[in-house]
C-alpha cells in the first residue's frame, strides 16, 4: 500500500515497491563509454616511415586505395569504415611535392566525408615551408596557401617536425604540434664523444641562431654564427663568422639539406677559418640534384640526417648516418590520441624559434 496525503490507495498486484524510486533527471551528456579508435593511414610519399610508425603504435596501417589516372589526376578511397575514428594520415613533403600535397588533401577530405571524428595530418616535412614570406614583389606566400588548403580540406590538426620558420604555425587556425629532432642529434653526437669546449655549434645563418644555441647547451659546446648573402635561389656566399672556431670541431646544423650548396659553402668557410673536423646535421635530407654525390666527394667528416623523407640507401655516402624518427612520431601520435601533452615529450623544449 502507498500513502499519499494521508489516504491509503490500493496497489495493483505485482507492482508493489519496497521503497519509492526517483524519476530520472535529464543530464548534460549521454555516456557512450570508451569508444575512441586510433587509425593510421599512409600516402605514397613515404610508406616505409608510416609502416614503422604503425608498428611502434601496435596497429596495422589502415586500408586506403590511392592511384593516379592516366590523365594525371589523383584518386583515393578508404577501404574500411572510419566513422568516428581518430585518423592520422602520414604524408611528408618530398618529391613529387605537388602530387603528394594534392594526394594528402584528397585523403583528408575523403576522411572528412566519411565522418572521421578527428583528422590529423602527419607531415614530418612541411612542404613549401621555405616560402613563408614575400622576399620580393609579386611573390606568393606559398606556405600560407598550403595551410589554408589543409584546413579547407578538413584537417583538424597538423603534426610536423622542425619547421623552417616559426611563423608557419601562425598560418593555421587549427592546432599545430611542432616536434624537433634536436634531442636525437644531441644524443648521437654525445655518443660519438663530440661534447665540451673543443666543439662548437655553428648556426648557418641568423634565423637558426636560437636553435644552434640550444644545441650547444645540449652538448655543452661553444657557439658561433655565420653571416651570409644569397645572390640567387639555392646559392650562398659566406661573408663572416662570429665566434671562436679555430682549432675546434664544428657541428653545423640546419633544418633541411636540398642542393647542398649552402652547407658546402659553409664548410669551406669554416675550413678557411682553421676548423678541424666539420660535422653536418639536418632533420630533412632531401638531397636534390645530385647533392649526395657532392657530399660524398667533400671533406665533411660526417653527415647526420633523419628519415623524415626517404633516402636511397644505394646512393647514401659512407660518411652519412640516418637516425630513425618513427619512435618519436609514434609517441607524439599516441599523446595526441590520448589528449596528453606533446611538449612534455621534449621537456617543453620544442619551441626553438
Amino acid at each position: 500500500m502507498t500513502i499519499e496525503s494521508g489516504i491509503e490507495l490500493p496497489t495493483l498486484p505485482g507492482l508493489e515497491t519496497s521503497e519509492p524510486r526517483s524519476e530520472p533527471v535529464p543530464g548534460h551528456f549521454i555516456e557512450r563509454g570508451p569508444s575512441k579508435r586510433l587509425m593510421v593511414f599512409a600516402g605514397r610519399s613515404h610508406p616505409a616511415l608510416a609502416q614503422r610508425i604503425a608498428e611502434r603504435l601496435g596497429v596495422e596501417l589502415g586500408e586506403v586505395e590511392v592511384k593516379t589516372f592516366e590523365n594525371g589526376e589523383t584518386y583515393c578511397r578508404f577501404g574500411e569504415s572510419i566513422r568516428g575514428a581518430d585518423a592520422f594520415i602520414v604524408q611528408t613533403g618530398c618529391e613529387p611535392i605537388d602530387r603528394n600535397v594534392m594526394e594528402l588533401l584528397f585523403m583528408i577530405q575523403a576522411a572528412k566525408l566519411a565522418s572521421a571524428k578527428r583528422i590529423t595530418a602527419v607531415m614530418p616535412l612541411f612542404p613549401y615551408a621555405r616560402q613563408d614570406r614575400k622576399a620580393k614583389p609579386r611573390e606568393p606566400i606559398s606556405a600560407r596557401l598550403v595551410a589554408d588548403m589543409l584546413q579547407l580540406a578538413g584537417a583538424d590538426r597538423v603534426l610536423t617536425m622542425d619547421l623552417h620558420a616559426g611563423q608557419v604555425q601562425g598560418f593555421f587556425t587549427v592546432p599545430v604540434d611542432h616536434m624537433t629532432a634536436l634531442p636525437l642529434f644531441a644524443r648521437h653526437f654525445r655518443d660519438l664523444g663530440l661534447t665540451g669546449q673543443q666543439v662548437v655549434s655553428v648556426s648557418p645563418d641568423a634565423g637558426r641562431a636560437k636553435m644552434a644555441v640550444r644545441f650547444a647547451e645540449m652538448i655543452e659546446a661553444d657557439f658561433a654564427i655565420m653571416h651570409k648573402t644569397r645572390p640567387a635561389h639555392d646559392t650562398v656566399a659566406v661573408t663572416e663568422i662570429a665566434g671562436r672556431v679555430r682549432g675546434k670541431t664544428a657541428v653545423l646544423g640546419d633544418d633541411v639539406i636540398m642542393t647542398g650548396g649552402t652547407l658546402l659553402a659553409n664548410v669551406k668557410a669554416l675550413k678557411e677559418h682553421g676548423v678541424g673536423d666539420v660535422w653536418v646535421f639536418a632533420t630533412h635530407g632531401l638531397f636534390c640534384g645530385g647533392a649526395l654525390e657532392r657530399f660524398g666527394d667533400s671533406d665533411i667528416t660526417g653527415i647526420v640526417v633523419t628519415d623524415t623523407v626517404p633516402i636511397d640507401p644505394t646512393a647514401q655516402p659512407k660518411n652519412m648516418t640516418v637516425l630513425p624518427v618513427s619512435a618519436l612520431l609514434a609517441e607524439t601520435i599516441m599523446n595526441v590520441f590520448s589528449d596528453e601533452s606533446v611538449s612534455a615529450i621534449f621537456g617543453g623544449e620544442n619551441q626553438l624559434f
